[in-house]
């Protein structure tokens, strides 16, 4: 497999947790965001919306979209599962991770700030503020819904699932933007319980830079 990514992109973050979670071997291939190389014909022709992560499978087919990529890892290499054996369990991992995936992170990607600075015209203070407010808002609805005997050492249960997968991410690029986390310890508390497997160690971002990003 191949993965197209961006060291810093939590979407593909995601996806580099999965794969070693499920310790599936990949080769990385850079695609450096900040440089508009997601723009370029090549990219877009393997992913028309220039976003990453692509995931180029074996078989030649592209897989796009984090969350659809780690719902096909889980159905074609099933051990270790990121969900759940009950259909209630796996109704609430899905919604917590879609909580962050598809609420919290579009608000504060690179593109949407991006465009605040360099198209609005938005200041430094004013798009951190925005950054700011969204991580906050999500934040504390999840440590909300994290107040639940199914939430133990990780967000649900004792071992990590996709809550987990796309919690690390986005509690990644909160500290890079300088986020007030201490209103969240169970977030904080997961991610550390996270951050203790090779999976996610392996994952992060400092271990990822190379030349082409």
């Amino acid at each position: 497999m191949i993965l197209y990514d961006y060291f810093r992109s939590s979407a593909a973050y995601r996806v580099r947790i999965a794969l070693n979670l499920k310790g599936i071997d990949y080769e990385r291939r850079a695609v450096n965001l900040v440089n508009g190389e997601q723009s370029c014909d090549d990219y877009k022709t393997l992913h028309p919306q220039g976003l990453v992560p692509s995931l180029k499978l074996n078989d030649g087919n592209v897989l796009h979209q984090s969350l659809a990529i780690c719902e096909y890892l889980e159905e074609a290499y099933p051990e270790p599962s990121l969900l759940p054996s009950d259909t209630a369990g796996r109704a609430r991992v899905r919604a917590l991770a879609q909580a962050i995936a598809c609420d919290i992170h579009p608000l504060n990607n690179l593109r949407i700030l991006k465009y605040l600075t360099e198209t609005l015209a938005v200041n430094e203070e004013a798009k951190l503020t925005w950054y700011r407010h969204w991580i906050d808002e999500g934040f504390a609805a999840l440590e909300t819904l994290l107040q639940s005997p199914e939430t133990r050492e990780f967000g649900h249960g004792d071992s990590p699932t996709l809550v987990d997968v796309c919690l690390v991410p986005q509690l990644y690029n909160a500290r890079r933007f300088q986020c007030d986390l201490s209103p969240y310890p169970t977030l904080v508390r997961i991610g550390e319980s996270c951050e203790q497997l090779s999976a996610f160690a392996r994952a992060h971002p400092d271990q990822q830079q190379t030349i082409g990003d």
